[in-house]
């Protein structure tokens, strides 16, 4: 992608603040809403991925039999170990407001944690504990971007990325991760795509949507790079840490070159691997005064997590752990199944991913062709909108992710949803002529 055409693709059945809102007005006074909006909301785009969710919930609402692929959410319940800790914390009282970033108990568990599975020394007032994963990340970025830094993303991404370094006044940098070389980031690419301007590379492995997590070699690659270019910051979402398979070793940026250990916010959290969704903690681990300025950005927005979600968090880390593996080897049959149907299907391609629980399918062999009803799938939005249309399945448009012409589906649900939804898919594509 040349760095001076880049843009960041509008996704699918959303408007612009600017569209939705230029003819409201204020009541009885004729005035335009827009007028008291900030005109940062123009730089972001609401959420694809809840876009498709809701879409789905709606279809269904009104009687369609509607498979959703979409969310990237574990369909396992929380262990019941972690909700017992949270009703004891209740019964407990432990019901106040708790330090901005994070309880003593929590921070302590997660400097264990670091040190237990990824080999990094870091001392409590080196944690960040936010309100999920996502806080974490935008107070980061909030804490220190200004105006023209940019900001390193592979594509495709995680569909946050771009809109909250846009709303920190930041500019995104969609770098292709190559589907020939299994959706990552080239160190040819990223050494291309550095300026004087580039503050933060944000790198997520195992990656939502592709599912393609870096090896230890590959990430070495990467990390020469940055040791040649010292201004430039590493935020690593480590969110699917432990959804990795086929004896893949999981590995982050600064535990495999520590001369980047002073510039990393390595962030993770419970939400994917101890099925912890709604509970929403994550956390980091980062540089002591990059930790203090993002505690100060949380402490005049949310303050606090939730203390019974802190302490359930606790549980969490410091708990038995062996069910992971347990549900690691379930997302892996799942995934074998969903790559082999879809491979079935005409026009379709299906990688095989290292980890997470998404895969991300080419829908070019269908580009060009038309529908039974006359429509000429044009683009991956033409086609997620034609197999919801055709065969009630939702999933999620590649350029929601910055990379076309593919699509995301989440394998994060029972294997009769996910063989019928396969099923679906591949009839639709028979269809097509």
């Amino acid at each position: 992608m040349d760095r001076d055409t880049r843009t960041m693709p509008q996704c699918v059945e959303t408007v612009s603040y600017v569209n939705l809102l230029s003819s409201a007005k204020m009541p009885n006074r004729g005035v335009s809403f827009m007028s008291i909006l900030a005109s940062r909301l123009g730089r972001i785009k609401p959420s694809p991925t809840i876009a498709v969710t809701q879409k789905a919930r709606d279809l269904k609402a009104a009687g369609r039999d509607v498979l959703s692929l979409g969310a990237g959410e574990p369909d396992f319940d929380t262990p019941d170990n972690i909700k017992d800790a949270a009703i004891k914390a209740i019964r407990a009282g432990d019901t106040k407001y708790t330090p901005v970033d994070g309880t003593p108990a929590l921070k302590k568990a997660i400097v264990a944690k670091f040190k237990r599975e990824n080999g990094l020394d870091y001392t409590p007032e080196q944690i960040n504990v936010g309100v999920g994963g996502k806080q974490v990340l935008y107070n980061a970025l909030v804490a220190t971007l200004s105006p023209g830094d940019e900001v390193i993303i592979p594509a495709p991404y995680w569909v946050s990325y771009p809109d909250m370094v846009e709303l920190a006044e930041g500019t995104p940098v969609a770098v292709e991760g190559p589907a020939s070389k299994g959706f990552k980031l080239q160190p040819a690419d990223l050494e291309r795509v550095i300026t004087p301007k580039t503050k933060w590379l944000i790198l997520n492995s195992p990656s939502n949507p592709s599912g393609a997590a870096y090896t230890r070699a590959e990430l070495k690659g990467l990390t020469d790079v940055l040791m040649r270019h010292p201004h430039v910051w590493v935020m690593t979402d480590d969110m699917y840490e432990h959804l990795v398979y086929d004896g893949f070793e999981f590995t982050t940026p600064a535990q495999v070159e520590p001369g980047l250990y002073d510039r990393t916010l390595t962030v993770n959290g419970v939400s994917k691997a101890y099925a912890m969704t709604g509970w929403r903690i994550g956390y980091a681990g980062g540089p002591k005064e990059l930790i203090k300025a993002m505690a100060m950005v949380q402490s005049q927005s949310t303050s606090n997590p939730t203390s019974i979600s802190q302490a359930a968090a606790v549980e969490a880390l410091n708990g038995p752990q062996g069910f992971i593996t347990e549900r690691a080897e379930v997302f892996r049959q799942r995934r074998d199944l969903v790559v082999a149907m879809l491979n079935e299907a005409p026009g379709i391609q299906c990688h095989k991913p290292e980890g997470a629980f998404y895969v991300y399918p080419s829908c070019a062999g269908t580009i060009g062709k038309t529908t039974p009803d006359g429509k000429v799938i044009k683009t991956d939005d033409d086609f997620v909108t034609y197999i919801l249309e055709a065969e009630g399945v939702a999933a999620v448009q590649g350029s929601a992710f910055g990379l076309s012409p593919f699509f995301r589906i989440s394998y994060a649900t029972s294997t009769e949803v996910l063989t019928e939804a396969c099923k679906r898919i591949k009839k639709a594509c028979e269809a097509l002529r």
